[in-house]
């Protein structure tokens, strides 16, 4: 049950926050004369907010050292790009919470006694009812600006996106409360579903770059395609080829984050030309994180 625990709380401490900046750049998204969607989204993001900070209360000695040091929870660059995007959008965000969870201590030294497992079924059961409201909400949008009766100033495909991201966060959290083994843990399905994000990643950056940036323009394009090259070579193959698509898969994301930490620091700094949010070009930055940390756990066993 402690395994249950400290798997729980990994999950919420890493999805709950991709959520919660779910909801803000929805609500970001909407022009001003919808304002009961940016009403919805706004509740969505504060929700998962309430999530992610209660979940960090209860975290400090109780999650693995790997988590903490993956930057896939907070980066050098997510305080300030929270500030900066609160700033910009007027959306309020708490960014006390960031600042705990850099604070927050590895290992088991806090123990996860019966009282604390109750506290953490409860988060689960919580999530599982937020995340089948949220993936409703998502589906509305989508049906909504699918039909043209709805502006969103974020693509089609990135909605789609956000809800495979949300549907795999509800799995997750349904396997642990039924005491499985999460998803992730099946490696083929990891890959394809991460190789598949960090694709769309790339053209969502390369269509929110402004058009002189020619150069990264390219680069997005580059890796679009490489991961697209990637998807390819994962249907063609059998099992046996697992491991070696792992190891290409994990050196194309390590490249990967390298332009994407670039591109954190320069819209932070104000030195790239496009309209990418700071806290969106954090929120990549970290599901790379996240992905390199699986997938180095995978080949280390």
């Amino acid at each position: 049950m402690e395994n249950y625990a400290t798997l729980s709380l990994e999950t919420h401490l890493f999805f709950s926050r991709i959520m919660k900046e779910h909801g803000l750049f929805l609500e970001a998204g909407f022009p001003c004369v919808n304002q009961d969607w940016i009403q919805q989204a706004d509740w969505f993001r504060q929700q998962f907010e309430n999530l992610l900070r209660d979940t960090v209360n209860i975290s400090n000695g109780r999650v693995n050292q790997m988590i903490l040091k993956s930057e896939e929870l907070v980066t050098e660059f997510t305080i300030p790009a929270e500030r900066r995007t609160e700033c910009l959008s007027g959306i309020p965000i708490d960014s006390k919470i960031s600042i705990q969870e850099q604070n927050l201590s590895p290992g088991c030294r806090m123990g996860c006694g019966r009282e604390v497992i109750n506290v953490v079924h409860k988060i689960n059961q919580r999530a599982i009812r937020l995340l089948d409201a949220f993936i409703d909400f998502k589906e509305s949008i989508l049906a909504a600006v699918s039909k043209g009766t709805l502006f969103n100033a974020n693509y089609p495909l990135l909605i789609k996106h956000i809800l495979r991201e949300a549907k795999l966060y509800r799995a997750t959290v349904e396997e642990l409360l039924s005491n499985k083994q999460p998803s992730y843990k099946n490696l083929r399905k990891t890959e394809e579903f991460w190789n598949r994000i960090m694709m769309e990643h790339a053209l969502f950056i390369r269509g929110l770059l402004d058009p002189s940036e020619t150069e990264l323009i390219k680069t997005a394009d580059k890796f679009a395609m490489e991961y697209q090259e990637l998807l390819e070579k994962a249907r063609e193959q059998d099992c046996r080829a697992t491991f070696g698509l792992t190891g290409k898969s994990l050196e194309e994301t390590l490249e990967y984050r390298k332009f994407k930490e670039a591109g954190a620091n320069g819209i932070l700094n104000c030195e790239i030309s496009s309209i990418i949010l700071p806290l969106l070009a954090d929120h990549v930055l970290r599901e790379a994180n996240h992905y390199i940390r699986l997938l180095q756990s995978d080949c280390a066993e």
